[in-house]
């Protein structure tokens, strides 16, 4: 046997806790360190506004934690963690005073799109209905053999596709609505390949497992990997900054970094080899987010009252605008009426804020780095479908990509996916070695790796894992 008994893992998010889980099982002695004082990375609950109203960072709906194979294997709800599920998963709000939904079952989302709506049923209902499978084959590196090739392959055949192509088998301005805002969580330009993976996979979780929030603020997460982690004796290491592999005793242990490339650019250093230092630099993140936290003194009045039943809205308007809002910042430019997403968990979780009041956040996508103030595109564009929005304003927390990155340093220029998803990066994540840096012992877990940004674990899973198949080796 191989002599590490340790695993060393730098970086407290959910990959990288996840990573210190899946070792941990298998019997190491782990350590994290933690750069910043709370750990969870993007997935951080904090008091960003006024006393009483708590807030999620980064990330707050998760379709994908719900829909994790790994966060399944663990007794999650023991360890503290519940899902919060909203009357419907999301609402899109028109200019006609109306909104179109985005439902949790079949029947109801072809009510929603009529004409429309067996054509949706179709493009989602294969994935939704076998979505454990599914998820096993997705939530990992494409360059594997498929365990379901009768699921993926359809899927693959659609997913490739542009969204301005896949978007021709709606007729209806409302559908076509619909599926532009869950488009837009690709951070891609509608006309490229895969942009419309990302809303296969959302639309098809839907009904399968829901868009919920974790009660009491997205902490919930990572507070729960870290007690599975404590119980197996592991410890983590808060407002511990590594600066170089070199400040780390790893005579005896593996290195699990839950880093942008760019990061273990920085700490690498000799121990990286110069074709995989190239490779790191090749390495392309994607458009930024600019973020507003607001504390509210009643819930965002939409004109559109079903925007109520849901914890998420997407603001844009028809597939046009949207698509036309992303081109924009596919091309480095500011978006005149940008996309948006915006959270309201208070809705659905009174922990969220004082009695009677309410918390939500809304971001739009920026060139990365950009520094220019959005505020007024995004408040613009809310005000746009809920008149009024700016009157229930008590207090706002706004974050530019550098602020993000700053509050968080794997969101390099305010990318939350920790790298573009172009066809090459979903492929080569960030090269063909994948979790594997050609340094033994040293491995990348953070949402650089497959499959990606969202939070799930299975990046810092699936690193963890081929690490244990090399020490078995």
């Amino acid at each position: 046997m191989n002599p590490l008994k340790r695993a060393i893992v730098i970086g407290a998010g959910p990959n990288g806790l996840s990573a210190a889980v899946v070792l941990a099982q298998a019997g190491l002695s782990v350590e994290v360190f933690e750069a910043e004082a709370q750990a969870g990375g993007a997935a951080r609950t904090m008091a960003l506004t006024l006393p009483g109203f708590l807030h999620d960072f980064g990330s707050s709906v998760y379709p994908m934690g719900a829909g994790s194979p790994f966060f399944r294997s663990l007794p999650m709800g023991e360890l503290g963690l519940e899902w919060v599920h909203g009357d419907a998963p999301l609402a899109h709000p028109l200019d006609d005073g109306t909104a179109v939904m985005l439902e949790h079952s079949f029947d109801d989302q072809e009510h929603q799109l009529g004409s429309d709506g067996r054509s949706w049923t179709a493009l989602m209902r294969p994935v939704a209905e076998g979505w454990w499978e599914f998820a096993d084959d997705v939530l990992r590196s494409p360059l594997h053999i498929p365990s379901y090739p009768l699921l993926m392959a359809p899927f693959g055949v659609h997913a490739i596709l542009p969204a301005t192509v896949l978007v021709r088998r709606f007729h209806t301005e409302r559908a076509r609505a619909l599926f532009a805002g869950i488009v837009g969580h690709s951070m891609l330009a509608f006309n490229q390949p895969m942009s419309s993976a990302v809303a296969l996979v959302l639309g098809a979780a839907a009904t399968a497992i829901g868009w919920p929030i974790a009660k009491g603020g997205a902490q919930s997460i990572p507070d729960a990997l870290i007690r599975r982690l404590e119980q197996l004796g592991g410890l983590v290491h808060t407002s511990r900054r590594i600066d170089s592999l070199e400040e780390l005793d790893t005579r005896d242990a593996m290195v699990m970094c839950d880093l942008t490339p760019r990061q273990l650019l920085r700490i690498g250093g000799t121990r990286l080899t110069p074709n995989y230092r190239r490779t790191l630099e090749r390495f392309q993140f994607g458009p930024g987010a600019f973020k507003i936290d607001y504390a509210l003194s009643a819930p965002i009045p939409w004109k559109a009252s079903e925007c109520g039943r849901a914890m998420t809205v997407h603001v844009g308007g028809t597939f046009a605008e949207i698509a036309q809002a992303e081109y924009e910042i596919s091309k480095g430019r500011q978006a005149d009426k940008p996309y948006l997403l915006v959270a309201q968990p208070s809705l659905f979780d009174s922990t969220r804020a004082p009695a009677g009041k309410h918390t939500a956040w809304a971001y739009c996508h920026v060139p990365n780095g950009a520094g220019e103030d959005r505020t007024g595109a995004i408040e613009a564009q809310i005000e746009r479908f809920a008149p009024g929005f700016r009157d229930c304003v008590l207090a706002r927390r706004v974050f530019a990509p550098a602020d993000l990155e700053a509050m968080d340093a794997n969101l390099i220029g305010g990318d939350v996916n920790a790298g573009a998803f172009s066809l090459r990066q979903t492929l080569l994540r960030p090269s063909i070695r994948g979790y594997r840096t050609g340094t033994p012992g040293l491995y990348l877990c953070s949402a650089s790796t497959p499959p990606g940004g969202g939070v799930h674990g299975m990046c810092g899973y699936h690193a963890a894992q081929a690490a244990l198949r090399d020490l078995r080796a």
